[in-house]
This record gives C-alpha cells, structure tokens and sequence, in this order.
C-alpha cells in the first residue's frame, strides 16, 4: 500500500456538501478518505469545521482559496483561519485573465506567487497553484506552465491535476519528471482523450482507471521524487451521482494498491 494518503476535493460533492455539511463529511470518511481539501471562500467558520473534522478523523489536507483572500488586506485573516484548521496548503485554483494574458503576466504572477510564498513561509504554511488545461496552450512559443513553474521558487507547490493536464494535450509524467519536489499534492482526476470534434467534456466521465492517465507511472513519481504528501480525488463529470463517484474512486485506488 502507497504511504500516501488520500483526500477528497469537496467540489466534487459540493451540491451534497451545502445542502449536509455534516452528513457530507460522514459519508466522505465512511468511504475511507483520509482528508479533505475544500473549495472557494469560507461557508462557515474554522471554528465551526474543526471540531467537525476531528470527530470525523479527516484531516483538512488543503484549500482552494480565490487569490482576493491572500491579497493583503485579507491574508492576515485567512492565515489565522487556516491556522485554526490545521490546514498549511493554501493553493490558488485559478487567476484572473489580466494574470494570465501573455508571458509577462505569468512572470508578474510568478512572483507574487513568490512573495506570497515567502510570507506564507513565516507562517508554517505554503503557496501552490492548481492547473486547469489553458496552461499548456503556448504563449510566444513558450508554455504558461513552464514560465510560471520556472520562475517560482521551489516552494511553491505545483498541485498538478491530472485530468486538467491532459485534456490540455499535457501528459502527467513529464510534467513530474521535469519539476521534481515540486508535486507536494496532486489532483487524481480522470481523463480519456476525446475524438475529433467530440465535446471533450466526456473525456471526464471514466472512474479512475478506466481513463487515459498513466497511474502507475505518476504513482511511483510522485513516491519517489515528487516531494508528495497527498493524493486528492476529483471527479467533475456527471457520468455517476456525486458520493457514488468519489466511492468508485476511491475504491479503484485501493484496488490498484494506494
């Protein structure tokens, strides 16, 4: 079995998460995930989660924070709250457009990442960014993953999403292989590629292991010089009811050993 645990990333179920937070969190344990890594700003207090997770045994493992909540106005507030959680991986989910325009956008963004990682730093805590697929798509000839990722200090976590990376026409390993340490949470997101013409939203639907991602090969990467302390399911397609989703997730993973 793989010594890295596994958690679940909240959007996956965030329908069933609003409606029970409680029920929601129970039935994401009973499944066997170890931790969660929730989505966007805050619904409730740490205060309020805490006592939730630790009654649950899940470990708040990361959280995908808009960039407005560690701007400065705001990063005081967040880390006490994340502070309270537990948590130390703040990652940012996505930039806005004027971030991400041109290569000079990504080396602006580079080093507020940097500096935003410095201060984290302080605080026992760390920086990362999670992809989405418009990273591979090259910018003056060059890829946005590859000036960002290049020009960010090695602690800022590269949160690589599989799933993401490959319906951008990026393959996982090399992207591990190339940016080693880095990967200290992955995104386990299954992805087939899709035909000419075929809407390649259905290249989300397979579960883990019946797609086009080459687990074993990230697996062992990731084990070895990947830096990794977190496996995290996401699962955005509407193939299966969410909970059913991230169970037959899970359950494919511990079949294939992790």
């Amino acid at each position: 079995m793989s010594a890295i645990p596994i958690a679940l990333e909240l959007y996956s179920v965030r329908h069933n998460l609003q409606e029970d937070l409680h029920g929601t969190l129970k039935a994401v344990a009973d499944m066997g995930y170890a931790g969660v890594e929730f989505a966007g700003s805050p619904q409730h207090t740490a205060v309020e989660l805490k006592p939730i997770l630790d009654d649950l045994g899940l470990v708040c493992c990361s959280w995908h924070t808009p960039i407005d909540l560690v701007k400065d106005d705001k990063f005081a507030t967040t880390v006490e709250f994340n502070r309270i959680l537990g948590n130390r991986s703040i990652i940012i989910p996505g930039l806005p457009k004027e971030c991400t325009e041109s290569k000079d956008a990504w080396l602006k963004s580079a080093a507020f990442f940097n500096e935003l990682s410095e201060k984290l730093a302080l605080e026992g805590m760390f920086a990362g960014y999670h992809n989405h697929w418009t990273e591979w798509t090259p910018l003056d000839g060059v890829i946005p993953w590859d000036i960002f990722f290049g020009n960010t200090r090695n602690e800022v976590v590269m949160q690589l999403d599989t799933g993401n990376a490959l319906r951008g026409g990026a393959e996982s390993v090399p992207i591990l292989e190339r940016y080693p340490g880095r990967a200290r949470s992955v995104h386990l997101k299954p992805f087939r590629q899709v035909a000419a013409g075929e809407d390649s939203n259905t290249g989300f639907r397979p579960m883990i292991g019946e797609d086009d991602i080459p687990w074993k090969q990230v697996f062992s990467l990731c084990e070895t010089t990947g830096n990794t302390e977190w496996y995290i399911v996401e699962y955005e397609s509407d193939a299966f009811p969410p909970l059913e989703a991230v169970d037959r997730c899970l359950k494919a993973l511990k079949a294939m050993g992790q």
